[in-house]
This record gives C-alpha cells, sequence and structure tokens, in this order.
C-alpha cells in the first residue's frame, strides 16, 4: 500500500503519524511524508520581514519532517521526505494523483474546546476535493491500544461495495472489530409516528408492507457488505430507521468506534466532492474517518 502522510508539525498531524503504527505495514509498504513550507505575504510586510519569515519557515520544515519519523520509526515501510513550497492542499492533491497512493492521512488540525473536532482548512480542502480515499485522523484514535473498532456505513450502492472492498485491503488486523451499518431512510420517515396510528387499516397495512420490504433490502445489503469484509473476524451488523448521518453519529458514539467509514456518495458533475452524509460526518464526527473517494468521474 503506499501512503501519503502530510505534516505541518502541529499535534494533530503527529496523531496522524501515530495512526499508522497501528497498521499491519511491511517492507513492501510505502510512505510518502511531506511538509508544504507556506506562507501568505501581506501588502504592507516590508521586504526584509517578508523574506526572514520565508527564511524561518525553510529553516523549521526539516524539524518537522525529523519530529515525524521519530514518531514512525517502528513501523517497516519504507519512507521517503519532501518538502515543497506552496500551496498545501494543492501540492497534497496533487501529489496523491500523481504518485498513485492509495490513501491520504492528515490530522484533523481545527478549532480547540469543541465537542467534535472542526478540521482545518486544508484538511478540508484535501478530502473534499482528493480523488484518493482520505483518512482524517482525529484526537483520541491512537489512546486505545487494543483491537480497534471500525463502524461501517453501508448502502448498497457501487461507491459502498468500492469502499467496503477498500477497506478490505487495508492493512488491518484480522480481528479488528467492525460494525456494517444500513440506514433505512424510509418513504414514511417524514411522518411522525403518532400520526400514523390514526390512519385506517388499509394504509396501515401499506405501511406494514412498505416497512418490512425496507428491512428486508436493508438485510441484502448487509450480507452483501459482510461479503467484501470476510476476512474480518469481528463482524456485526445493524439496521436503523432515520436520518443517515444522524444514526451513524450517535452509533459511532454508542460503539465508541475508533473510525467511521463512508463512501462518497457525492455531487453528480463534481468529480471526487463529497455528498452530504460524508460532509456532515466528516465535521461532526468525534471519531476518525475514512472517506472512500470511489466516485470519480461520476
Amino acid at each position: 500500500m503506499k501512503i501519503l502522510l502530510a505534516t505541518d508539525g502541529s499535534e494533530y498531524s503527529e496523531e496522524a503519524a501515530r495512526s499508522l503504527l497501528c497498521l499491519d505495514l511491511t517492507v513492501e509498504d510505502e510512505i510518502m511524508l511531506v511538509h508544504v513550507v507556506s506562507w501568505i505575504p501581506f501588502q504592507y510586510d516590508a521586504e526584509s520581514y517578508y523574506s526572514t519569515l520565508k527564511q524561518i519557515r525553510q529553516d523549521v520544515a526539516p524539524r518537522i519532517i525529523d519530529a515525524a519519523l521519530e514518531v514512525l520509526a517502528p513501523v517497516k515501510a519504507r519512507i521517503s521526505t519532501a518538502i515543497i513550497d506552496g500551496a498545501p492542499e494543492r501540492y497534497i492533491l496533487d501529489a496523491a494523483e500523481a504518485g498513485d497512493m492509495d490513501l491520504v492521512v492528515m490530522g484533523a488540525r481545527g478549532i480547540k474546546g469543541l465537542k467534535s473536532i472542526l478540521i482545518g482548512s486544508v484538511t478540508k480542502a484535501v478530502t473534499l476535493h482528493s480523488v484518493k480515499p482520505v483518512l482524517v485522523i482525529k484526537p483520541g484514535f491512537c489512546r486505545n491500544a487494543g483491537r480497534k473498532k471500525i463502524l461501517f456505513a453501508a448502502d448498497g450502492s457501487d461507491f459502498s461495495a468500492a469502499v467496503a472492498g477498500f477497506l478490505a485491503s487495508l492493512p488491518l488486523n484480522d480481528d479488528t472489530e467492525i460494525t456494517i451499518m444500513n440506514v433505512i431512510w424510509s418513504d414514511f420517515a417524514d411522518i411522525p409516528d403518532r400520526f400514523v396510528i390514526e390512519v385506517n387499516d388499509r394504509i396501515k397495512d401499506m405501511l406494514a408492507d412498505t416497512r418490512a420490504e425496507e428491512f428486508r433490502e436493508s438485510d441484502r445489503i448487509l450480507e452483501q457488505a459482510k461479503g467484501y469484509l470476510a476476512r474480518f473476524k469481528n463482524l456485526t451488523s445493524v439496521s436503523k430507521v432515520g436520518d443517515p448521518s444522524h444514526e451513524i453519529l450517535r452509533t459511532a458514539e454508542e460503539m465508541h468506534a475508533d473510525m467511521i467509514v463512508v463512501g462518497c456518495r457525492g455531487l453528480k458533475g463534481m468529480a471526487s466532492m463529497m455528498g452530504s452524509v460524508s460532509r456532515n460526518i466528516l465535521t461532526h464526527s468525534e471519531s476518525s474517518v475514512l472517506i472512500g473517494k470511489t466516485c470519480r468521474g461520476q
């Protein structure tokens, strides 16, 4: 597996680097460790100040790379490094595609003190526009030294199937706990239950038949996902009814998931852009999030 790990020297980047220690990487795997030196000059900056600031950032860059390498010391994978001047999100996106990377890993550098860590602008831009899967590591991923818990949201689409296949290809321990979840967005989801009991028997029967069919389809989706993830020993599955974003986030919190895996069933005509569910999960999840970007050209 070829992994691009972006680092900026922050505690969030260090957490992202440490997350790779949880993977069973071998000498056959590759990690490209990159740091992008960027700055935004202001028109009123004196030329001498601007030049000094640029030099400071360039002097610090090797130290940032060395700090990440120290974290990655136990990893068996081959590691290459790069320090680039430019716009971080543009370079990361281009490097991931040009290098045919399998996965981009980034920290969720954002606003502290919020229940859900809001990811920073660079991480958000890369995740929104990447044509490669992106793993956003949020604080706490590395605290659990034991078996990782993953929540995989399956919806039965081709996107979901591709993401399941990618999840199965990740160098995770076979005993990783994976919960496969399908959220049923019912045709009657916008009708409060308290009003349903007031309709006549014919409508009640129709509602019951529809709900039974929805659960049969959900079971089919879950069984299909289980097939893709058959190499994992600890698979469970669950169907929920409601708003997908809400149910996924709530279930992840209840099970103390280390990672949520979702596909990027996204916006037509906008290659690699995420849909609303993926964006909601990325923004509000307290767990790390893997966005399986498999929608290019859709």
